[in-house]
């Protein structure tokens, strides 16, 4: 298995960690949900068992219940991995950005400036917004979903093109000549869209690997199009191993089709880990993060999962046989099937939630060696590229993974012992890439 057949990334997205309950441990510091330090901290983490990229998600809203729990999303993301990207040497370092607000001139100066920062290491995730509070935000009508992506594609298209107006072969300032650049290799692109336009050139000179790596989440219809001709990394919600191979079969195909290499193209599944020395550690280490967000509103949640009514001073009793003959699976709910499976063995209400059922991705709850087992198994039979990762507790979450899950995959030869490049598109496997892509057909 080559170094880019298994590829690991990082969620970073609220300072305290993924679960609702993190913010409410001993060990959290509940106004420090503005503070880039603990974010700071775990990509330190993330490099040092040598993670190929750490992914920030974006909302331009408050996303979340700020009654129970802080914003989902706080810092605005490209200007936090500005601060990461001096603390860090080798990590990529994926921002989101939406087409829909951002022209593409902005959009190719911030991740530019990111890319030379980093030397060579930003990708962005591009997506095109589409909740009704985002475009209130901007004072905009939400639009009409081709018109959503025909400016998305033109977004990417000028960006792209703004990306490849300063060629390599300017050269290097030159004191001796007198010369700071060959402006003849500094060229405006000139291009006008439907939405958007830009004249151009860019004012910054290419980083070490020529542009960012763009990234999209995996959807249907329209943004798996656009995803086949401009993707090289999907990051993808997959509810089971059986979906998310037929999915990457998909994205590998209609990336053919757009005249790209399928290998191009990652595909990245999410998994929510939580790691323990036995099993049984690492439910009730979730056991305690369930109680701290609030048992009641989480059996609530569960009880709608499973289709019973949940009472909270029974949470730690197994369910009663009159309960378990109305077990229900919520259709919605990718996990409610496993939800139910752990009922009929006796598990108790809280200990069903200590297995991770209601985390949106896939859960991975167990040791180091059962994690390994699972992602490897994803990985050889054809499901995934490799996983962004999901952190519960960031206090000591990622450093677990770190110091107990990558040792073992490093020992099945599945991850390398150090990284074996210095850019972003190193660590992917992916060529060097300055402007538009010559083999793609940019008129739609």
């Amino acid at each position: 298995m080559s170094n880019n057949s298994f590829l690991l990334g990082a969620v970073l997205g609220e300072m305290h960690g993924n679960h609702p309950g993190a913010w409410r441990m001993p060990t959290a510091d509940p106004g420090s949900y503005t503070d880039t330090t603990s974010l700071v901290r775990a990509a330190q983490s993330a490099e040092r068992g040598g993670l190929d990229y750490i992914f920030l998600p974006d909302r331009v809203f408050i996303w979340g219940d700020l009654e129970s729990r802080p914003p989902i999303v706080t810092m605005e993301p490209t200007l936090t991995l500005a601060a990461i990207a001096p603390a860090t040497r080798r990590i990529g370092l994926v921002t989101t950005l939406s087409t829909s607000f951002v022209e593409p001139y902005t959009i190719a100066r911030q991740l530019r400036a990111l890319d030379v920062m980093s030397h060579g290491r930003a990708g962005w995730q591009a997506i095109p917004s589409y909740e009704p509070e985002a475009f209130a935000n901007y004072g905009l009508p939400v639009p009409p979903r081709e018109e959503k992506y025909e400016r998305f594609n033109e977004v990417i298209q000028i960006t792209q093109a703004l990306w490849g107006s300063w060629d390599r072969a300017a050269g290097a300032p030159d004191k001796a000549a007198g010369r700071f650049a060959d402006t003849s290799q500094i060229r405006p692109i000139n291009i006008q869209g439907r939405h958007v336009a830009s004249r151009g050139p860019l004012q910054i000179p290419p980083s070490e690997q020529g542009q960012p790596v763009i990234f999209m989440p995996f959807a249907s219809g329209l943004g798996v199009q656009a995803a086949a001709k401009y993707a090289n990394g999907i990051i993808a919600h997959s509810s089971s191993m059986e979906q998310a191979k037929a999915h990457r079969e998909m994205m590998r195909s209609m990336t053919v089709e757009a005249g790209r290499d399928a290998d191009e193209v990652k595909f990245l599944s999410f998994f929510t880990l939580t790691v323990g020395a036995t099993l049984e550690e690492a439910v009730r280490r979730r056991m305690v993060l369930e109680e701290a967000a609030g048992i009641e509103g989480r059996l609530a949640q569960l009880s709608a999962v499973i289709g019973v009514r949940l009472d909270p001073a029974d949470r730690d009793k197994p369910l009663t046989p009159t309960q378990a003959l109305g077990l229900r699976p919520h259709p919605g709910v990718a996990q409610a099937a496993y939800a139910i499976e752990l009922a009929q063995q006796g598990r108790t209400p809280h200990e069903i939630l200590g297995h991770g059922v209601l985390d949106q991705a896939p859960s991975l709850v167990g040791t180091a060696e059962q994690i390994a087992d699972t992602l490897q198994e994803w990985v050889q039979s054809g499901a995934s590229d490799g996983f962004t990762i999901v952190i519960d507790d960031l206090h000591d979450g990622m450093d677990a993974f770190v110091d107990q899950v990558v040792p073992v995959l490093r020992r099945r030869g599945l991850r390398p012992d150090d990284y074996t490049g210095e850019t972003l598109r190193d660590h992917l496997g992916l060529p060097e890439q300055l402007g538009m892509d010559p083999r793609l057909d940019t008129a739609s």
